[in-house]
């Protein structure tokens, strides 16, 4: 089975802003490729939002789902709370377009909270108003603690999460062989639905859902909405839940002051993180921690043309009409002490355990050959600029230890050794070569153009005069500068001859970067070019010899030879070279090839 989260490398590209993004630096690159690494991964979608290629994938579930309503096994949708601030305005229609799709029932997960707070609140008011408990509502915070701080598992609160205790519940009320099919803005869900089959057995984003809909042509602006109830009945005030706080708000201890310290709520990953590594106290109040910013209003498989801000008003907005509603949940003591007393054993589960034997350390001195490996020789090589999407280079030599980062994707290693070997080519080729940008600064050139064009003893040219070149027009030194213009906006940029002073030159363009950097090469062809003249001088001389010989005969046999005489002529220009001594500067057209 795929991860929840995977890549398509068909989109992938260079550009690591999933790494950049991705709090726990999940992401292995692998001959270019950024790819998930399961056993590493939360699951937070920060990927997924920050991907500019769509190259991060989510797994889509949607035909699962089909297939468990068509084993015509009855099909319960557990409905995050969620919903009033993604589908603000639509609740009534979208309960409508469920039951088309083929649930039998809806059931709002907002209940599985209620029970939830209902066994903290237990164990608060049998603990002195204490619940030191991290709780494990988010999936990807849990995921969090198992994998990067296990010494924190032992305080995660001893419930599991509200989906899966909505999912306990909904199996002792109803029928074991139910399906329960999550649905809500959270990709990390559908790890408790690997982890805990049942618990629920699937789970889709509001983002498939929506894919689902149109697949269907259900349109929920123009449905008719039908009366649909939700069973065992509506939720209350845990309807609060997906945003920031919104469990300690819905306590019955916690809930009554805005200003309770024996109970802290942050969301987002660094905050979250930034929590976790404190050396927290066996007393420290109760942390509820979502990894989502703002909460699961916000999470990575809602909406985003809507703000967090509206989302929150939304969700606010809907609990308060609902606490003036009657037959709202109540909880049931009985079952919130069985889940106080079980824990994950209700799910057939042992619970959160430790899953970082991933994790390695290394010493001093394999971070040292690393850095170096990266190019980082001395202690000011190392410019922690991050284009590798590492923080530091140091961190960067870790991964690269780790096998989750390559070489090549350190830019300024990559830089260095490209410039390096430009400049090994510019020195050792024999031609004069020129790379000019689009205003016709030069950017670079070899001592071979400079001996060319530079009008400078020989012997003067260094690496020092070439450095100060760097900048100035082209103009200054080549004649025919602006030919160098038109080849930016061809093809196949063209070969010319040129005479320049006392030499004959073959001027060849080549394009570095398109529109931006065009380069040229100089070859002295004088030697070539003047044999060829000598030959040309010759065949003239024997031409001229043939040409009055044919006309006496023409003449002795009483015929006219000026076709004759025009094409010896034409054969002679043929042979001539073009762009003579009188036309010095002007570039002429060149096929190319050997002028010998």
């Amino acid at each position: 089975m795929l991860n929840p989260i995977y890549t398509e490398t068909t989109s992938c590209r260079d550009c690591y802003k999933c790494v950049r993004s991705c709090p726990v630096k999940a992401i292995q690159i692998k001959d270019g490729n950024a790819m998930i690494v399961k056993e590493r991964c939360i699951y937070c979608g920060k990927c997924v939002d920050i991907c500019p290629n769509s190259a991060k994938k989510i797994r889509d579930d949607v035909d699962r789902v089909k297939l468990a309503i068509a084993s015509g096994r009855p099909v319960f949708c557990s409905l995050a709370p969620s919903y009033s601030s993604e589908f603000a305005g639509r609740e009534a229609e979208l309960l409508t377009a469920l039951r088309k799709l083929g649930f039998r029932e809806i059931s709002e997960t907002a209940i599985g909270a209620a029970l939830v707070t209902q066994a903290l609140d237990i164990y608060a008011s049998e603990h002195d108003g204490k619940c030191p408990f991290i709780g494990t509502a988010c999936p990807s915070v849990v995921e969090l603690v198992k994998k990067y701080h296990p010494e924190k598992i032992g305080r995660l609160a001893p419930v599991p999460s509200p989906l899966q205790a909505h999912s306990a519940y909904l199996r002792s009320i109803y029928n074991e062989d139910l399906v329960i099919v999550f649905i809500g803005p959270c990709i990390a869900k559908k790890t408790e639905a690997d982890s805990t089959p049942g618990y629920p057995d699937l789970a889709l984003t509001f983002d498939e859902l929506r894919s689902w809909f149109s697949a269907e042509g259900i349109d929920l602006d123009s449905i008719e909405p039908e009366h649909v109830d939700f069973v065992p009945a509506k939720a209350g005030i845990s309807s609060i839940y997906p945003i920031e706080g919104g469990q300690i708000m819905s306590s019955s201890i916690w809930g009554k002051s805005a200003l309770e310290p024996d109970a802290i709520a942050l969301s987002g990953t660094d905050a979250v993180m930034s929590a976790l590594c404190d050396e927290c106290s066996e007393d420290m109040a109760f942390l509820e921690l979502l990894g989502c910013d703002g909460g699961c209003v916000n999470g990575p498989g809602s909406r985003e043309d809507v703000s967090v801000s509206i989302k929150k008003r939304h969700a606010s907005e809907w609990t308060t009409r609902r606490l003036d509603e009657a037959e709202l949940f109540k909880g049931d003591e009985a079952f919130a002490r069985k889940l106080l007393e079980k824990g994950y054993s209700l799910l057939h589960s042992e619970g959160p355990k430790d899953e970082s034997a991933f994790r390695r350390t290394h010493s001093e001195d394999e971070i040292k050959r690393a850095l170096v490996s990266l190019g980082k020789i001395t202690k000011a090589d190392e410019l922690n600029c991050g284009g590798c999407g590492y923080t530091t280079c140091r961190d960067m030599a870790k991964a690269y230890l780790d096998g989750m980062a390559e070489i090549e994707m350190c830019v300024t290693k990559m830089r260095k050794e490209a410039e390096s070997k430009v400049d090994l080519l510019l020195r050792t080729v024999p031609m004069g070569v020129v790379i000019v940008d689009s205003d016709l600064q030069i950017t670079d050139c070899n001592t071979a153009f400079l001996d060319i064009f530079g009008d400078m003893e020989d012997g003067f040219v260094d690496q020092g005069v070439l450095s100060m070149v760097k900048g100035l027009p082209l103009e200054s030194f080549v004649p025919f500068a602006d030919k160098f213009r038109d080849q930016f906006y061809l093809s196949h940029p063209g070969q010319y001859r040129v005479h320049f002073k006392d030499k004959y030159i073959r001027v060849t363009f080549f394009l570095v970067e398109e529109k931006r950097l065009l380069g040229a090469m100089f070859e002295d062809i004088t030697n070539p070019t003047i044999k060829r003249e000598t030959v040309v001088k010759k065949a003239e001389d024997v031409i001229q010899k043939s040409l009055e010989t044919v006309q006496q005969i023409a003449s002795l046999l009483g015929e006219n030879a000026a076709e004759t005489e025009i094409m010896l002529n034409s054969l002679i220009d043929a042979f001539s070279v073009h762009g003579g001594a009188d036309e010095g500067n002007v570039l002429t057209e060149d096929e190319g090839g050997d002028l010998t």
